[in-house]
């Protein structure tokens, strides 16, 4: 703890040491101070947690706010047209992403059950099917071909559709939407423009759900006449945002990672029992939803920092799972690796609701992808992959790749 390094203004997003990896700023805040001051592009004085500790600390205790009616809200990046001071403003109805208990608890009840573990079992078989399907398409394509457009994006967005009963030719106006909302480069009136387009498509959806339900997890909300439209339509915001968004990026990046890694992949391929883990230790690396934000409503202590009441606090999970304290040696990737205990789906009440969803379909793609493409490369030099490194989820924006035979 003995360097010293300059406070950072904003979140340090630039891609510096790689790909893959924290950019140096955050690994060097890290390792200086695990919980360091951090001036917001507002002039708010708040905090960035990044040691693995410190960060499962903040995530765990609920004096920690998921709350943005508290305070003002405090963005960690500079957005364009977006005022400098954000008044506070309740959630959206069904928003329980950023309510605490009992509101969390209450709507997040809700869903529980349609993804339990053993559910989630059950539809494993399918989901194969599902992926299999799309590799069927994807084989009979003339290479170089996207990766994204043609696999990593169409397996969970069939899967999701599928479970909320959401129609899949409607996917062009669902996917345009939540990237326009997740782009933290694009003014902020489009973002505003593109959830309120989102927002009305999913209110007639669970209207319409409410007056003639189906066999899906959006009908069966519809059919609690606790829940109001706005709730419903809130609670449909969030599943099919993190349903899609989060998982395509994970199996274009990790198919990144592996490729830049090609013994790792080739030992992956001839040994397909080494998926399972090989998925964490990917999760674990690339932590593609890492900024998360906290609000105190007390003086906390965190590793030896005082966290003042009033305080925004951001949360990289990504500096987090690459922390030397937690995991050795880190910044390798190593499909061996027990990596359970990572961050990526967070921690605490607001842990990943779909993270065994999220598993099953990357187990699926991952395998199926080295099965049925043996010598997968990319069709690019692999400096010129073009990265997400303005949207609040991280991966890829196209990952070209090609190949020569397979299994068809």
């Amino acid at each position: 703890m003995s360097q010293t390094v300059n406070v950072p203004h904003g979140m340090p997003r630039e891609r510096d040491a790689g790909p893959f990896v924290p950019p140096s700023q955050l690994t060097r805040l890290r390792e200086a101070r695990p919980v360091s001051p951090m001036v917001f592009p507002d002039g708010h004085e708040g905090w960035l947690v990044t040691g693995y500790d410190a960060v499962r600390q903040v995530m765990a205790d609920t004096r920690f706010s998921s709350r943005g009616d508290i305070g003002m809200l405090h963005e960690p990046f500079e957005i364009p047209g977006m005022p400098a001071f954000a008044e506070p403003a309740p959630p959206p109805p069904g928003m329980f992403i950023a309510m605490d208990p009992p509101d969390h608890t209450r709507l997040r009840r809700k869903l529980t059950g349609a993804f339990t573990v053993k559910r989630m079992k059950q539809l494993e078989e399918h989901i194969v099917d599902i992926a299999e399907r799309q590799l069927d398409q994807l084989a009979r394509l003339t290479p170089p071909v996207d990766l994204v457009a043609e696999f990593a994006l169409p397996v969970p967005s069939l899967v999701i559709c599928e479970m909320l009963g959401i129609d899949y030719a409607d996917r062009e106006t669902f996917q345009v939407n939540t990237n326009r909302f997740l782009d933290t480069s694009l003014p902020f009136d489009e973002k505003i423009a593109a959830y309120g387009a989102l927002a009305g498509y999913l209110a007639e959806l669970v209207t319409a759900k409410r007056a003639e339900p189906g066999e899906d997890i959006l009908s069966d909300l519809a059919r609690d006449e606790d829940l109001s439209v706005e709730e419903l339509t809130g609670m449909a915001f969030l599943l099919l945002l993190a349903g899609h968004e989060t998982t395509a990026n994970m199996l274009a990046l990790g198919t990144f990672a592996l490729l830049a890694h090609p013994e790792q992949m080739a030992e992956l391929r001839a040994n397909p029992d080494l998926v399972p883990d090989a998925v964490e230790e990917l999760l674990r690396y690339l932590a593609i939803a890492d900024t998360f934000y906290r609000y105190a409503t007390e003086d906390i202590e965190v590793a030896g920092e005082t966290i003042t009441e009033g305080s925004t606090v951001i949360v990289s999970l990504l500096a987090a799972n690459h922390d030397p304290q937690r995991f050795d040696n880190p910044d390798t990737l190593d499909i061996h690796r027990k990596a359970r205990g990572h961050m990526s789906f967070g921690h605490g009440v607001h842990q990943c609701l779909g993270q065994q969803l999220a598993r099953i379909e990357m187990r699926a793609g991952f395998a199926g992808l080295l099965r049925r493409l043996p010598d997968l490369e990319l069709a690019i030099p692999a400096d010129e992959v073009k990265l997400r490194t303005h949207m609040r989820i991280y991966g890829v924006h196209a990952l070209p790749v090609t190949w020569s035979g397979g299994e068809g």
